[in-house]
């Protein structure tokens, strides 16, 4: 038998620990690959920058994990460089690889060529979420509309359900997605017509800023809430003083997990859908959780073999071993359902590990977490089910604008920062509208909207 390759791997991990060198399901993904593998695992919170460090160095690893085609303006310029591989030519040989949606291949090419390998995810990830057992105690109805949610929210923080002072409705993760459901959009940009919109300079975002402004003057959300870090919101959450949150839905159970051996009646619980103005609106994700990408200096051997590694990973048995482990060790099949145990939890299953490289594509990934029973998973299928009628997909997934990718982050900064301003207080709404009146007059700024719409055309010209 042929001795192990050898390959140097970064990638990007979200749960407490990543796995360790020694990891049994490590060692199983290298007994069936033929494989050493020797990965290094970084926080998802400096993922970007140890990446843009790694980039301008130069001395890359055979197998870059990256958040997606286009945050990382580093990479695009390589790619045109040649530095990366047009893996175009050899991945119809991978048929595990292929079986993902076309429309997840399609988010992420460069200039109609496949320079990555898409780590799939479902396309219904989640969104908003609520304490469910808060509903149920105060009487309260699962809410569809934002009236409905504003009530909810000022109800929670008034009855304080777990009898926290300082309870707050929402945390503020993810509050963009308040933007979204005004704007009828997921994300900065709209089709309409056949044509993309920047939402930022439509009224329905005016609206959805002074719904915001509303929930921070009556004390609803935390006032600190534009500095907070991820573990903060996550505080808040799971210590009982929020009842409303973002999350995927994977994660949500993962909270519940830790939060009943306090209390085993919290439930968090996956909202289907929010109607403001423009309909009921749940976004669609762009399904992928990342892209990996293959140096120039890997020979082309040992890109077959990475590709063939990625293909396991995104068989039928690579998916159970990266999510449920290994029979007996992590797991019980009864009843067609995986039934995880403690040791899955410390081996670091699941898709906040081992699942950032390794996974097959399944619309119900996200409705399962280790530890789970399965009266929960069969409601979150359904849930899931719902969503997938009338999400909205990114319209700019993987489009590229040669003008964002030099000022555009400058924008962001400018526009992110008056919509704090206008929520807080600190500047008043009529701030926004003569923003917006710049925005709509700024040669640069119209200038993306000109390129991204270009995109656009092309990709829609390449399918």
């Amino acid at each position: 038998m042929e001795a192990p390759v050898t390959l140097n791997i970064l990638s990007n991990f979200s749960i407490a620990q990543p796995p360790g060198p020694d990891n049994p399901v490590t060692k199983e993904f290298e007994k069936k690959t033929n494989t050493k593998l020797n990965i290094t695992w970084i926080s998802d919170g400096v993922f970007n920058d140890k990446l843009n460090v790694l980039l301008a160095s130069g001395d890359l690893p055979d197998l870059i994990k990256l958040p997606d085609t286009t945050s990382i303006p580093q990479f695009q310029t390589m790619v045109k460089q040649g530095a990366f591989w047009d893996l175009t030519p050899f991945l119809k040989e991978y048929k595990h690889l292929m079986e993902s949606p076309k429309q997840i291949w399609d988010n992420t090419k460069i200039n109609g060529k496949n320079y990555v390998v898409p780590i799939v995810r479902p396309l219904e990830v989640g969104g908003l979420a609520i304490r469910r057992d808060w509903l149920d105690k105060l009487g309260l109805k699962m809410p569809t509309t934002m009236d409905e949610l504003y009530t909810v929210m000022k109800t929670f923080k008034e009855k304080e359900p777990d009898g926290k002072k300082d309870t707050y409705g929402y945390t503020m993760r993810g509050n963009d997605i308040i933007d979204n459901i005004y704007n009828g959009s997921n994300g900065k940009w709209k089709v309409v017509n056949g044509k993309l919109v920047d939402v930022t300079l439509e009224p329905t975002m005016r609206e959805a800023l002074l719904f915001k402004k509303r929930l921070f003057d009556e004390g609803l959300i935390p006032p600190d809430f534009a500095v907070m870090k991820d573990n903060q919101y996550w505080d808040l959450a799971t210590s009982g003083r929020a009842g409303m949150t973002s999350e995927t839905i994977e994660a949500l159970w993962r909270w519940t997990y830790d939060q009943w051996k306090r209390d085993p009646k919290v439930t968090w619980e996956p909202l289907v859908s929010v109607a403001a103005s423009q309909g009921q609106f749940t976004g669609q994700g762009s399904g992928m959780i990342g892209v990996a990408a293959i140096p120039k200096s890997v020979s082309e051997a040992k890109v077959k073999k990475i590709l063939s590694l990625l293909d396991f990973g995104a068989s039928a048995e690579g998916h159970v071993l990266s999510n449920y482990g290994i029979e007996g060790v992590h797991h019980k099949k009864e009843d067609g359902f995986y039934v995880t145990n403690d040791q899955g939890v410390k081996d670091s299953l699941g898709p906040g590990a081992f699942g950032k490289l390794f996974m097959k594509y399944d619309p119900y990934m996200y409705a399962f977490a280790p530890g789970m029973p399965k009266d929960v998973f069969e409601r979150n299928k359904k849930i899931i089910d719902a969503k997938s009628k009338i999400s909205i997909p990114n319209s700019a997934v993987g489009l590229v604008s040669e003008t964002n990718l030099k000022v555009g982050s400058d924008f962001t900064k400018k526009i992110n920062d008056m919509k704090t301003q206008v929520i807080m207080g600190k500047s008043n709404i009529d701030a926004w509208d003569k923003l917006v009146a710049e925005l709509k007059q700024d040669a640069n700024y119209q200038k993306i909207i000109q390129e991204m719409n270009a995109s656009y055309k092309e990709r829609l010209a390449s399918k």
